[in-house]
Formats: structure tokens, sequence, C-alpha cells
């Protein structure tokens, strides 16, 4: 009998950024430059960024997700984040993917945005 290969314990639910890449700050004030409609605050301090991946040839790979799936704007705003990364001198392609796993919460959200909406 063959046991089935579980998953990677400890593997992160998020993956990680590239944090040390030259163009991650960029990206991430351009992520800051997106707002949910809905919310007085950016979608990076809403903790909607899950992982900005930018490759050696400067592509990036945005994984993201929504305060909740029936958003209004949950057809939108994956273009608004590309369309706000891709000016970026040097950049030369963004996907932006939505992800619903792990789910949002509240407690993914900056201490900023907690003190803009009254929760701190």
């Amino acid at each position: 009998m063959t046991e089935t290969p579980q998953p990677f314990e400890g593997a992160p639910l998020i993956a990680p950024s590239s944090t040390e890449h030259p163009l991650y700050e960029q990206a991430v004030e351009a992520c800051k430059s997106v707002f949910d409609p809905e919310i007085p605050v950016n979608i990076y301090d809403l903790g909607l960024i899950y992982t900005i991946d930018i490759d050696d040839e400067n592509a990036v790979k945005i994984a993201m997700t929504l305060t909740a799936p029936g958003c209004p704007v949950a057809g939108e705003m994956p273009g608004w984040v590309a369309d706000a990364i891709e000016p970026i001198a040097g950049i030369k392609q963004v996907d932006v993917e939505l992800v619903w796993e792990p789910p949002w919460g509240m407690d993914m959200m900056s201490d900023e945005a907690k003190l803009e909406l009254g929760f701190m």
C-alpha cells in the first residue's frame, strides 16, 4: 500500500514577496494608490495584497484577495492593480491573480488601516 503524499507541513499559506528586489518598494507604493471604493483605505494597508513576486526579468506576479467574494468590484480590482504597477520604469509585465485562500480577515489590516477605520 502506498501512502498519499501530504502537503509540506509548515508551508506558508501566503507565498513570500520579493522584498529584496529593487522594484519591490515601488510596487508596494503603486498598490497603495488603489482603493476599494467602499472602504476609504488603500488595498495594501487593508491586507488585500498577499504576494508581490518580481522575477529576474522584472515580471510581476501579484496574489491578492478581496474583503468578500461578492465584492462588487471583484472583476475590476485586479485590473486596477495591474494598471497601477505597469507604469513603473523597468517592469516588463504584470499578472494579478485573485485568490481566496487564506480568506481575508480584519487582522490582515495594517495598524494605519485599523486606525483609519476606527478599530484602534
